[in-house]
């Protein structure tokens, strides 16, 4: 702990924390017909930057899922794959997001790539991939990753760092580097199919563009300004 005072500490106190956004703006003419082609754009602005050191690690993405009776919860996790279809994260299916999906398959994406003044923000429900296509993501993790989907008991109370290190070195022990891992079958992807799609950029003094498209029953798209 330190001993300044952060009410007296403008370098500690959030409510002096200030960035004033001077981006360029986002005009509803200027977006993609579809929200997908327009995530496109963005991806790629974002991983340019990741590139030249500006921005981490431009696929990271906050899933917030609810359970049965409604608790959230959030976490950071890695986007693999996109495409008109939506988006695809992999993950143990025994952790609170995989139970939270299993029981309420609504869930929210959340983009931010803060060094751009830019947050993408996806809402829409996620349902498991195919067997066929988890196992040939699998097949491009790293060695230790594969070991890792094993060793892990994703979310739950274990005695101490000990018994994981343990856990992962007997797999080691058991799959060397030229031995293939076999996908676990607690491990495997989700794919967000999105309902909404919002583009927030900002701007000068928090009037930030937000333009939101809402999926119509016809596969169509509706575009919405929203007030920042």
């Amino acid at each position: 702990m330190t001993d300044r005072d952060p009410l007296l500490d403008p370098v500690l106190d959030p409510a002096a924390m200030r960035k004033q956004y001077r981006a360029d703006g986002l005009a509803a003419e200027d977006l993609a017909t579809h929200p997908m082609d327009q995530f496109s754009r963005w991806f790629e602005d974002a991983a340019r930057a990741a590139l030249h050191g500006t921005l981490y690690e431009p696929n990271a993405m906050v899933v917030s899922t609810a359970d049965a009776t409604g608790r959230p919860s959030s976490r950071t996790v890695l986007m693999k794959q996109y495409d008109t279809d939506g988006f695809v994260f992999f993950t143990n299916y025994d952790s609170r997001k995989g139970r939270d999906l299993a029981e309420n398959p609504h869930v929210s994406l959340l983009f931010p790539w803060h060094p751009l003044a830019r947050q993408v923000i996806v809402t829409g429900t996620a349902r498991r991939t195919g067997r066929d296509e988890t196992a040939a993501y699998f097949r491009t993790r790293p060695h230790g990753s594969q070991l890792g989907a094993w060793a892990s008991v994703q979310s739950a109370v274990i005695a101490s760092r000990t018994e994981l290190d343990t856990a992962y070195a007997e797999l080691a022990a058991r799959y060397p580097e030229d031995e293939q891992v076999p996908v676990p079958p607690h491990w495997g992807g989700f794919r967000v199919t999105p309902e909404t799609v919002e583009f927030w950029q900002g701007r000068e003094n928090r009037l930030h563009d937000r333009l939101r498209y809402t999926a119509r029953p016809d596969g169509t798209w509706r575009v919405e300004r929203l007030s920042p």
